[in-house]
């Protein structure tokens, strides 16, 4: 009896510590999946390819230099963006601005968000993923219907820099594509997000061999999550503040704040003497 109670004892132990690390990486993961980068790379250790390319995953940041002025590419990855047709800003010579809206799920505010836009008279890109499409074909079809770029965000939201099958990359791409077309019969437009700004040169690389091209962003902040949602003032303050020519910014079209507060923002850029352009006059 005392050794059957000890071997379950043991067999506890063993359960719960499984138990205990399982739940330990969700939470790592989920945290994880919505953090914004703030580092330029996610390891010290220069990976190559049979191709020679960098296979290192890099984190999308840029550094700031003062409020109105573009930032500045981080040195370690610049030479990428001119090789593999990639960008972060547009024309810093003018007063134009790159409205860009990330779509993960729907939260309710996308038709808001578009509200807004038609009654400006400004384009816009919505970036998606496979999901999206799939579960929101009617607003998709009229992102299209009031001439806004749908561009791709990938089919699973992976970082495209863990995916070095060429063959697998290119289908995170393709079936977003897929779904796009057959919706709406139209082809989708060659406009890239890598997911959570995680990148590396070969993805970059294989981005551009399958012909697209990679858009990061010069202006993002913390609109993301849902139940940690900006104040007006914080965000109009924010936006506002870091726009400069040539912007292209960065929003996910689930904040409520950012639903709420775009027709102001929109309309002090007026003011300000800036136009909104698409992503296809970069």
């Amino acid at each position: 009896m005392s050794k059957l109670f000890k071997n379950l004892i043991i067999a506890l132990v063993i359960i719960c510590g499984l138990s205990a690390s399982l739940l330990s990486k969700d939470i790592i993961l989920s945290s994880h999946k919505n953090s914004i980068p703030t580092s330029s790379y996610s390891n010290n250790v220069k990976a190559t390819n049979s191709n020679n390319l960098d296979t290192k995953e890099y984190n999308w940041y840029f550094k700031h230099v003062k409020n109105g002025v573009p930032p500045v590419e981080p040195p370690e990855t610049a030479s990428f963006f001119s090789k593999y047709d990639t960008y972060f800003l547009g024309d810093t010579s003018k007063k134009v601005i790159y409205l860009t809206f990330d779509e993960g799920y729907e939260n309710g505010y996308t038709a808001p968000i578009l509200d807004v836009l038609k009654k400006h008279k400004v384009p816009a890109a919505f970036f998606v993923v496979k999901p999206y499409v799939d579960t929101n074909p009617d607003l998709v079809k009229r992102m299209v219907e009031e001439g806004h770029l749908v561009c791709n965000h990938s089919w699973h939201h992976p970082s495209m820099a863990s995916i070095h099958d060429k063959d697998k990359f290119n289908r995170e791409l393709s079936e977003v594509e897929k779904d796009f077309e057959k919706l709406t019969g139209k082809k989708m437009p060659h406009y890239f997000r890598p997911p959570m700004g995680k990148y590396s040169e070969q993805s970059l690389a294989f981005t551009k061999d399958y012909g697209y091209k990679s858009v990061f962003w010069s202006f993002a902040y913390a609109d993301w999550d849902p139940k940690k949602q900006p104040s007006h003032e914080f965000a109009k303050k924010k936006i506002l503040n870091k726009t400069h020519n040539g912007a292209i910014m960065l929003l996910h079209a689930v904040s409520k704040t950012n639903a709420e507060i775009l027709d102001e923002v929109i309309t002090e850029w007026k003011k300000q003497g800036y136009e909104l352009r698409p992503l296809s006059d970069l």
